[in-house]
């Protein structure tokens, strides 16, 4: 029977009722005065709580050293070395923990001070880096980037900045100068401009027919989905869904060169006269740069990798130095042709909506897009932002052509070709030549911007009228490939002949009968 606080036997013994625990009767007194709780459980307890235990009073048995003075003096010296041992080891107990403590109180402070110097280096670092973005556009201005290597890559364009995206350098003020300059110069020219008195007659065109068709592409991929014409050389090129580029020379009737790179079809090519340049995009998500040599050979000399989804549309400056791509990416990036080097891309990459056309205007300040989402975006190059919406059409937005006038817009889907005035924002004019399930994939204004060219189940050719007056339909060439498809249009030089792409594998030239003579020899057609 030993006492749960003092661990002797008790002279008095007694036990809690809630706990059970056997007490010397004064002690737990002592401790239910003073706190009110058992000693042991910390339960709440009163003196109602605790029972008396009734036991025979035996007359305890003094131990031997109780028995005489030394005997007493040797139990107190020995409770006096044992209570001193004990108050020895908690002194050193407690020195131990207010070592243990100081040192954790100094960990926690070196702990906050090198936070504290992090993020002072780190605001640091984010406004050098800011400061060096702002000074980036300066320090390039009249020097075009120099970091570019055989492959494409730009060593300044994989550097990432905060948000992840790659780092570009922007228009910097130099290119913004002459981008106005030639705006300014082509803007007054072409209020002065007069319709060649070499353009092809309304008569000319009503009596257009098929002279010559040339099988450029492939027979187990066919289909013409791109096609441009040089200015200057009456070369055509053609970009197939067999992945090639056909440079073809249309008075000799002969192919001159086909470009083989890309790794899925050709969706947009452009000549670049200036430096015999030429440019094509692909599914495969890439651009490619070619490089014309004196042999009449293309060379790759840049592959751009920026889009994340299928480039739909190449269209180049009217300076000849720059060019934009749009993709389905939702993104349309603006590159220096002679370096490959992407300046600035303008859009948030989105799985929902892309771009399915591009072009830019002849006076090169404004740059219109198709989307996925039947609208029209109109973009002021300088600030890359969003100036206009035209909205309207059903369907994605297949193609767009600016008519050299300056004024007019054309733009194709599935419901047809609406006509926009760019100066009132609006659209004048709808021509649904099509039925509701056949959509619109090609609308070209010629060069004098006389005749528009439609292009979907057959070519349809319009004589361009103004806002008010009635485009009237001039001539109908009828789909010689049996597809029923037209996918590209284009106008020759001074009209006086229309190529057509389809989804075979023939380019197909429509002219006067009597040029065909004038052509040289022609390749049969595999039909």
């Amino acid at each position: 029977m030993i006492c749960a606080i003092s661990g002797e036997v008790p002279d008095e013994p007694v036990v809690s009722k809630k706990s059970g625990l056997l007490f010397e009767r004064r002690l737990v007194e002592r401790y239910i005065e003073d706190h009110g709780k058992c000693p042991v459980t910390k339960e709440e307890l009163t003196m109602d709580d605790i029972v008396p235990v009734k036991t025979n009073k035996v007359v305890k048995p003094r131990p031997l050293q109780a028995a005489s003075i030394p005997g007493l003096l040797g139990m107190f010296q020995n409770e006096w070395d044992a209570l001193m041992l004990s108050s020895f080891a908690l002194e050193q107990q407690l020195h131990t923990a207010r070592q243990e403590l100081s040192h954790a109180l100094y960990q926690h402070d070196a702990a906050c001070r090198v936070i504290a110097r992090l993020k002072k280096e780190r605001d640091e670092a984010r406004a050098l880096l800011a400061q060096a973005e702002r000074q980036i556009p300066a320090s390039m201005a009249g020097a075009a980037p120099t970091a570019v290597v055989s492959n494409g890559k730009r060593a300044f364009e994989d550097e990432i900045g905060p948000d992840g995206k790659k780092i570009r350098p922007g228009i910097n003020p130099v290119m913004i100068d002459e981008l106005t300059e030639c705006n300014t110069m082509l803007s007054a020219h072409r209020k002065k401009r007069q319709v060649p008195p070499t353009l092809a007659s309304i008569d000319a065109i009503e009596k257009h027919t098929q002279i010559s068709s040339h099988p450029l592409h492939k027979t187990n991929k066919p289909g013409i989905l791109s096609m441009d014409i040089h200015p200057s050389k009456d070369i055509i090129a053609t970009g197939g869904i067999d992945t090639n580029a056909v440079l073809f020379d249309r008075p000799s009737g002969q192919i001159l060169c086909t470009l083989t790179g890309h790794s899925k079809k050709i969706t947009s090519l452009k000549f670049v006269p200036r430096d015999e340049l030429f440019v094509t995009g692909s599914a495969d998500k890439t651009v490619r740069i070619w490089q014309g040599s004196e042999e009449g050979n293309y060379n790759c000399i840049h592959t751009l990798k920026d889009h994340t989804a299928e480039v739909e549309a190449v269209t180049v400056h009217a300076t000849q130095k720059y060019f934009v791509t749009a993709s389905k990416d939702n993104t349309w990036c603006f590159y220096d042709i002679s370096t490959g080097s992407c300046l600035t891309q303008v859009g948030e990459a989105s799985g929902e909506e892309g771009y399915t056309s591009a072009s830019f205007h002849p006076d090169g300040l404004i740059l219109g897009t198709g989307t996925t989402e039947a609208v029209v975006k109109i973009w002021d190059v300088k600030t890359q932002s969003n100036v206009a919406k035209f909205e309207g059409h059903v369907g994605p937005v297949t193609a767009m052509s600016f008519s050299e006038n300056g004024y007019f817009l054309a733009t194709a889907a599935l419901d047809g070709v609406k006509l926009w005035d760019l100066r009132k924002l609006r659209n004048f004019r709808t021509i649904s030549p099509y039925d509701t399930d056949t959509p619109t994939n090609s609308v070209e204004f010629d060069f004098s911007g006389s005749y528009l060219a439609v292009g979907g189940s057959d070519t349809r050719v319009y004589q361009v009228a103004n806002v008010k007056l009635e485009w009237n339909l001039v001539k109908t060439l009828p789909d010689l490939s049996g597809t029923g498809r037209v996918t590209n249009v284009k106008f020759g030089a001074d009209a006086k002949y229309i190529a057509v792409g389809s989804m075979d594998r023939n380019l197909r030239i429509f002219g006067l009968p009597g040029d065909d003579d004038q052509m040289g020899e022609t390749i049969p057609s595999e039909e």
